[in-house]
């Protein structure tokens, strides 16, 4: 049987920008994913207040909904972004990590729909929320 949240964990490990953002999957499995970007004064995007620029948000974001999407049981293999809606809901705090939860909610024979969140440690209120549209490779 194949171990697709092994498949997933690896696809994602190798990808050069979740390398370079520090991307860390904690956990996937079951059209779920979770991944943890540390806060690295790199990806600033405004050095006046500390604020992780928001194209870090929206690429770990997008790498957790493909991972959600990679692990969902109907699911058969890779997976590429067709769209992708991210709603800012407040600045990320400067020192504090973001950590994503994607949700791959339904699957099409050519689409898959996902929905995610970005939280740093305030858990109130997300940092950015996330909905999208993915391929489905073979279905």
């Amino acid at each position: 049987m194949v171990d697709k949240a092994a498949i997933a964990r690896q696809f994602i490990e190798a990808i050069p920008h979740a390398r370079a953002l520090g991307m860390k999957l904690n956990k996937i499995g079951n059209g779920e994913a979770e991944i943890t970007m540390p806060y690295n004064a790199e990806l600033v995007g405004d050095p006046r207040t500390g604020v992780i620029h928001g194209g870090a948000v929206f690429a770990v974001l997008d790498t957790c909904c493909g991972a959600a999407v990679m692990s969902h049981p109907a699911a058969p293999g890779g997976t590429a972004t067709i769209n992708l809606r991210i709603d800012y809901m407040r600045a990320a705090t400067p020192g504090q990590s973001i950590t994503t939860h994607a949700t791959c909610y339904h699957l099409t024979r050519n689409v898959a729909f996902v929905r995610a969140t970005a939280m740093d440690e305030d858990q109130e209120l997300p940092v950015a929320t996330a909905s999208g549209s993915f391929t489905v490779e073979g279905l």
